[in-house]
């Protein structure tokens, strides 16, 4: 009976080897970041937007599609030519006159930024994209961000 025991402890030791062993490689390891930017930064904020684009009925014509990448080319990527990403996405909001609901294709653009100048530059993004479509809203969020490149 001992040698079973022994071969058990023998067992869970081995299995923990590894395990420590690659917790301490973990440990050691740096972020190598992109040379323009350090590896953590502090202060970022994420800001997601959202965008109704199409119809009631789910379908997207052709124009809303060429209007949504000519305010990418001319309204987004002149303010933040960093980079942001945009995804697709299905949306549905209630109308305030007739309670009834929208369904609609939609656009989520989410940049990642750091200081005032670009929060006033989102609210102009929203300003432009109910000018241009006629919509009544378009949603911001934003949050405080972990970044490291």
């Amino acid at each position: 009976m001992s040698r079973t025991l022994l071969a058990a402890v023998l067992l869970a030791t081995s299995l923990l080897l590894p395990a420590s062993h690659a917790a301490e490689t973990a440990a050691k390891a740096t972020m190598q970041g992109d040379a323009a930017r350090p590896a953590k930064a502090a202060r970022w904020q994420r800001a997601e937007l959202y965008f109704g684009l199409g119809r009631s009925d789910g379908s997207t014509a052709d124009a809303d599609r060429e209007r949504w990448q000519r305010f990418l080319d001319e309204e987004v990527t002149k303010r933040f030519p960093d980079g942001f990403s945009v995804l697709d996405a299905y949306g549905q909001w209630q109308r305030r006159d007739t309670k009834s609901i929208e369904r609609l294709n939609s656009k989520l653009l989410v940049i990642l930024f750091q200081g005032q100048q670009h929060r006033r530059d989102l609210d102009a993004l929203r300003a432009a994209w109910k000018q241009r479509s006629g919509d009544e809203s378009v949603l911001l969020t934003i949050t405080p961000a972990e970044v490291s490149f």
